[in-house]
């Protein structure tokens, strides 16, 4: 007989907190080297040591960048927040690799290394989008190139393991986007988890200040490596998963015909999300008895487990996804997928005998952290064993303000999501306008302008969720493609306000926007742009369509060219009316995945139609673990659902079709003409070749007629002076002679069908051959 249902009043709460870590940044205890003052720099010599008193550095961090104490640089900000928990942090910069010496060089450190590449990729750093080496490094003095290895990141933690027997933990961007296996475009092939390559005890991935202390007190506290693997923020390498977890199986992609009853990785889980066979499951239905339905009221003492904790999803192991490029691209769908740390479950994947096993991604930082990290004593200034060398990349943000962390904009060919989060972090005004301060009273030869009050994006200040439970659960891969979503606070009022209080800062004249404005955002608030245009726009303003065309924008998930013509409407707008001339500086990229030449074509004539004529141009350049690196390797879209029937995206490869793109972009360079007439034709677009206002290249000059006439004639002779060996000579009767010769070897078939009875070279008649 069928039982009724006993419902009982809930007592569940309505309002659903904002996530949160368990503790505080720096709620663990102080080392007991707090006793000692902040030290004027972090050291980087014995000498400094002995002048603070230390006998020894509790711990020493590596970096490829020159020791810039200011809150831009990453060494600077994580040897700065160790410091205030009262650990004795050392900084070697960029030592010579070739050996352990330099990493000896502050002797032992009482708890760990702690490795970083620097601020940028080392490999993006040292090479162009072409694989062109460079001969510079922003971070460097003097501008030099070539004091850092290539994989920093690799070669730093093998010395430091060479040099002392210590635990070495990477970090940085760098190590970031490496945590698994990844496509690495300079060598074009599969590389596993950096993990591996470099030996390192323990990887931290994006800005890492959270998991960093709680690893430093349980260091402190006796702990070991293999005591502390469930630090969220942090990789390490197992043998098997962590004990008490339970596994959900991604290793099979969906294809048309066999239904997989096992769990979608895209979809949330229930709570048995361990992988059961169907026999199992049967068999506890059959064995459970019929009792009465009671539905429990839920209350604040009810243990509900969530269904991503405790779970973590299993991978397509590496050499899987090295050899099939549709488990790649599912690989990196999962991945991108299980980045909010509100919900985000473990990832494992296999390499060897051996797993990556990664835990959940860190808590954003509160206001009052981030404050307090900004408000650590740095010099702001180079360190003095610089002397007088100049530093670009301080140079460049020395005036500089960091309002905020994080991006929801889920660009697929930039890394910023994948190493900060979605989650926007944001300073109070009161940090913010403390740290003018410091720059007015602290910088050298400051002139009263703030060169920009920004982050990874201008206009995300503040901007998050409006509803807690949506932002803990989310799984999208952007909060504005393909539109807007509506649970996204859009309103920029906290900008504005900011903006107005750094203007009446005693000493600041000017206050400059540099960071890139998402006009997408800033048109749903036209105060803000009106504020930005009156106030803060210095002549120009960058802002990034990146492409004009439909396909490639969805392969970017950038919005389409009508939300950049609304923008413009309202810049030019409120330019007139401050009475200034101001212009807006658009930014795009070539080659990127599904990109044709057509739509290249197209962007071309779109610039020549509103004369725009780019100087820098940047060619798609693959850095690991972006979305669009996945599509340029396997030619997959992993925006969207994966299985070998899918989508395939067209991806321009080879160094002649990137060329060919980057040409478009600059039309108006006479070095590009020959290859965009040529193109062009092939295409079957002629008529956009001529000097008429809607064509995009001109005819061939006279002077071009005449170079290729040059190039054509050495070509010919190099061949034919290849032909009869290198050390053959000119004959006699070639020797002196003009191009306009009628001898000539371009000429020399004429010339016999048409003076087979003339004067030779040397004045004496010819005699024709006999013919038989």
């Amino acid at each position: 007989m069928p039982t009724t249902p006993t419902i009982q009043a809930s007592t569940r709460k309505s309002q659903t907190p904002r996530m949160k870590a368990e503790r505080g940044l720096f709620s663990f205890p102080k080392y007991w080297a707090s006793c000692f003052d902040p030290a004027p720099f972090l050291p980087m010599s014995r000498k400094e040591m002995d002048q603070l008193g230390w006998d020894s550095c509790d711990i020493i961090i590596v970096t490829g960048d020159a020791y810039v104490d200011h809150p831009s640089f990453g060494m600077a900000v994580i040897g700065r927040t160790l410091e205030a928990q009262g650990y004795r942090v050392g900084i070697i910069s960029q030592p010579d690799w070739r050996s352990k010496d330099d990493f000896m060089q502050l002797g032992e450190p009482n708890l760990f290394f702690g490795v970083t590449a620097g601020n940028m990729d080392s490999m993006i750093n040292r090479y162009t989008a072409d694989r062109k080496l460079r001969h510079d490094d922003a971070y460097t003095p003097n501008n030099e190139g070539g004091k850092r290895p290539d994989r920093a990141v690799t070669v730093y933690t093998q010395r430091c393991k060479e040099a002392y027997k210590k635990p070495v933990i990477i970090g940085g961007i760098e190590a970031s986007l490496r945590r698994i296996a990844h496509y690495d475009y300079w060598s074009d092939k599969v590389k596993r988890s950096v993990l591996f390559d470099s030996k390192a005890d323990m990887l931290m991935f994006g800005n890492a200040e959270r998991p960093l202390l709680e690893m430093a007190s349980r260091f402190a506290a006796g702990e070991t490596i293999d005591q502390m693997q469930d630090i969220r923020g942090t990789a390490v390498i197992r043998k098997e998963p962590l004990p008490g977890w339970q596994g959900v199986n991604s290793t099979h992609v969906d294809t048309i015909g066999k239904i997989d009853p096992i769990t979608s990785p895209y979809e949330m889980i229930e709570d048995k999300c361990a992988i059961q066979g169907e026999e199992d499951k049967q068999a506890a239905i059959d064995a459970e008895k019929a009792k009465p339905i009671v539905i429990q009221p839920f209350t604040s003492k009810t243990v509900r487990r969530k269904p991503w904790e405790k779970t973590y999803v299993l991978l397509p192991p590496y050499d899987v996804v090295r050899a099939e490029k549709t488990h790649y691209a599912h690989t990196s769908r999962i991945l991108h997928q299980e980045t909010n740390p509100g919900c985000a479950r473990a990832l494992a994947q296999r390499h060897g005998d051996r797993l990556i096993w990664i835990n959940p991604p860190a808590f954003p930082l509160e206001t009052e952290e981030m404050d307090a990290i900004f408000d650590l004593p740095y010099a702001r200034v180079p360190h003095p064993s610089y002397g007088k060398a100049k530093i670009p990349a301080y140079d460049m943000i020395k005036t500089s303000v960091n309002i905020m962390r994080g991006c929801f904009g889920g660009c697929t060919f930039c890394s910023i999501t994948e190493h900060e989060g979605r989650v926007i972090q944001s300073r109070s005004e009161e940090s913010i306008i403390r740290e003018i301060e410091e720059i007015r009273d602290k910088v050298p030869g400051f002139t009263g302008v703030i060169s920009d009050l920004g982050g990874p994006t201008a206009n995300m200040y503040k901007l998050r969720c409006k509803s807690p439970k949506a932002e803990q659960t989310c799984r999208r891969l952007s909060c504005v493609w393909p539109d807007i979503c509506g649970h996204l606070d859009t309103d920029q009022t906290p900008t504005v306000e900011l903006y107005k209080k750094a203007r009446k800062v005693e000493g600041v004249k000017k206050v400059l926007i540099a960071s890139g404005v998402r006009y997408d955002l800033a048109i749903e608030h036209p105060d803000y742009v009106r504020e930005l245009v009156m106030h803060h726009v210095g002549g120009y303003l960058k802002i990034a369509p990146e492409h004009t065309e439909k396909s490639p924008l969805d392969k970017m998930m950038k919005p389409g060219m009508g939300t950049y013509d609304r923008f413009k409407e309202m810049f030019d707008k409120y330019t007139k009316e401050a009475g200034k001339e101001q212009f807006l500086i658009p930014y795009f990229i070539s080659a990127h995945p599904g990109t044709k030449d057509e739509d290249m074509l197209n962007l071309a004539l779109w610039l020549k139609e509103r004369n725009f004529k780019l100087d820098q141009v940047q060619n798609f350049y693959p850095s690991p673990m972006a979305n669009a690196t996945t599509m340029y390797h396997t030619n997959k879209n992993p925006i969207h659902k994966v299985n070998h029937k899918s989508e395939v995206v067209e991806v321009p490869k080879g160094e002649i079709h990137r060329r060919l793109h980057r040409a478009f972009l600059r039309y108006h360079d006479p070095a590009n003409w020959p290859l965009l007439r040529k193109t062009l034709i092939e295409m079957g677009k002629p008529h956009l070749i001529g000097n008429g206002p809607k064509c995009l290249v001109p005819y061939e000059s006279r002077n071009e007629l005449k170079g290729n006439d040059h190039k054509e004639f050495a070509k010919r002779s190099a061949n034919k002076a290849y032909a009869k060996g290198k050390n053959a000579k000119t004959p006699k009767h070639q020797q002196g002679l003009t191009r306009f010769s009628d001898n000539q070897p371009h000429n020399l078939e004429a010339a016999k069908a048409g003076n087979k009875g003339s004067a030779n070279a040397n004045g004496k008649a010819r005699k024709p051959k006999n013919k038989r």
